[in-house]
């Protein structure tokens, strides 16, 4: 009997089953909030430099203060003296004499900065100044967010392979509620920065445990509509964000809005049941009985749970002597493994360098902020909805392959679109957000298919590392626009379609149970063809069924 065959005794898709996917998706809901805050929390309003003060104390009008161009104030400089020729008999601007002032003495904004009234009345930006030469801070601030989930990528996968993940995604909750209030209370940038290099890490440690126990508690065919669903979650996380952001323009509130919810997600992740497939494999079978006993009454399968022993379980899954330097080393260390590190490797990394690339980037299509983001965050609705019809009929790999593709290709295509043509623009560019939306909902499913369960949680780590990755570099790459402004597309659109090829090296995994250890992995390579060589799914036998 294999697991799969065990938990439809269970029950299958029970109730224990759509109770447990339902409490793991709720807080999916805010992970979107989170990973997309900083387009309203570091919206960055209209400004220009605060004039300076008459000696007299009074009033100096901006027109004689600010150089001008394109018919508004500049944003950086300042004239050294008030330019009082520029106004006219009747006191009002000399438009034509202001453009024609570009030769008068002008200097940075020492007095700080005035910020009009708009969208963005309240954010980091305007609260400490992260504008002009100090505009960098703000695209720092959301990489070291991001550095922040690319170090729990890496720390929490090997973890929860080793202790559990229950246990982790628990304190996941707790930390990531406790330091987005503490990114709140943010007296600093500075302070904010930890605290969101620390949401981050908690933030990889959510994603992680949650695509995990979803995986290795429901049965094969309900994989591809489970993690469907949790990609759903994200979509409407997006909506979710666009309404709070609205609803509070504070960047503050919005802040807190966004991580209170997850200290009751803390309280309640006590009762979630710990994977038995993990405990099986990490040599606790009698936690895995008593956990499967309890899945059995929740269902009303108790018969069934009664009738499990500890040997049964320990049958279900031939334990692997450990390997020399673990888990990690696991990942390249025979040629099956190394296969689909790579090519998990490369779909990780190209879908979030080219989401982050086009997500993050929202003033520049020239559209109301809020509106964009609905927008972007509906495209994933049918998106989401045609990948998990295709991961189903046509297989993991095509799937994936085919989105990475789409997405390259609608990327590339903004290159010959000129910029009169913005409706165009932002069409394509939520084509390709709604491609790799739909690349991620294909990834969380085929990377949990392709890692064996004693390094499934560092296999997804690594997806999730490379991940960071690329949200790290997405958005140092729009700084080659210096060099060629078709550059940062050219980069942003090969990298899909260059991993949409590297996907073709991946082994199908649809209709198939989830390999339980590295042997299972190098057999469905074909790596292992000794018939000596145990199966893990399957309990020891001779020919004969003795």
């Amino acid at each position: 009997m294999s697991f799969v065959e065990l938990l439809a005794r269970l029950g299958g898709m029970g109730r224990f089953q759509v109770t447990y996917v339902a409490a793991l998706a709720v807080p999916l809901l805010m992970l979107a909030s989170h990973n997309l805050l900083q387009n309203f929390t570091a919206g960055v309003p209209e400004h220009h430099c605060r004039p300076r003060a008459a000696a007299n104390g009074s009033s100096v009008p901006l027109a004689v203060s600010i150089p001008w161009e394109r018919r508004r104030p500049q944003r950086c400089r300042r004239f050294l003296e008030p330019q009082w020729h520029l106004l006219d008999t009747n006191g009002s601007a000399n438009a034509a004499a202001n453009g024609s002032a570009g030769h008068a003495a002008t200097e940075p904004c020492h007095d700080g900065w005035t910020y009009l009234d708009g969208i963005f009345r309240d954010t980091i930006v305007t609260e400490w100044d992260l504008v002009c030469d100090s505009q960098k801070l703000r695209q720092v601030a959301q990489s070291i967010y991001m550095a922040g989930i690319l170090v729990g990528s890496c720390l929490f996968g090997v973890l929860s392979d080793k202790f559990g993940r229950r246990a982790l995604l628990s304190w996941c909750y707790l930390q990531l509620g406790a330091m987005g209030v503490g990114t709140a209370a943010a007296p600093s940038l500075p302070v904010y920065c930890v605290c969101r290099f620390l949401t981050g890490l908690a933030m990889a440690g959510v994603s992680l445990n949650s695509a995990s126990l979803c995986m290795e508690w429901i049965p094969t065919e309900a994989r591809a509509i489970v993690g469907t669903i949790n990609g759903y979650c994200y979509t409407l996380g997006q909506f979710v964000l666009a309404a709070a952001a609205f609803a509070l323009p504070r960047w503050r509130q919005l802040q807190l809005a966004v991580s209170l919810p997850f200290f009751g997600f803390f309280l309640y992740s006590w009762l979630y049941v710990e994977s038995a497939r993990w405990q099986v494999t990490s040599g606790r079978p009698d936690l895995a009985l008593r956990g499967l006993r309890k899945v059995a009454r929740v269902n009303g399968r108790k018969e069934e749970g009664d009738k499990l022993s500890e040997e049964a379980l320990r049958s279900l899954v031939l334990r692997e002597p450990p390997l020399p330097g673990g888990a990690v080393a696991a990942l390249v260390r025979t040629p099956g493994m190394r296969t689909v590190s790579c090519g998990v490797a490369f779909v990780w990394f190209s879908t979030s360098f080219a989401y982050y690339g086009l997500a993050m980037d929202l003033q520049s299509f020239g559209f109301n902020v809020y509106l964009s983001q609905v927008v972007f965050g509906a495209v994933d609705i049918p998106a989401k909805l045609l990948s998990v019809l295709a991961i189903s009929c046509l297989g993991r790999r095509p799937a994936q392959g085919g989105s990475l593709a789409l997405a390259g290709l609608c990327i590339l295509g903004n290159i010959f679109v000129p910029s009169e043509l913005p409706a165009l623009r932002m069409a394509l560019a939520v084509i390709g957000k709604g491609a790799l939306a739909a690349s991620f909902n294909c990834a969380f499913i085929f990377t949990g298919e392709l890692f064996p369960t004693v390094i499934r949680q560092t296999g997804m780590g690594l997806g999730g590392t490379l991940a960071r990755v690329g949200g790290m570099v997405a958005p140092l790459v729009r700084l080659t626009a210096e060099v060629a402004p078709a550059l940062p597309l050219v980069i942003y659109g090969v990298a899909p379609v260059v991993s949409a090829l590297a996907t073709a090296a991946l082994p199908e995994t649809r209709h198939t149970a989830l390999p339980e250890t590295v042997r299972d992995v190098e057999r469905r390579a074909g790596k292992l063809r000794d018939a000596a060589v145990a199966v893990p799914l399957r309990s020891p036998r001779s020919e004969d069924g003795a």
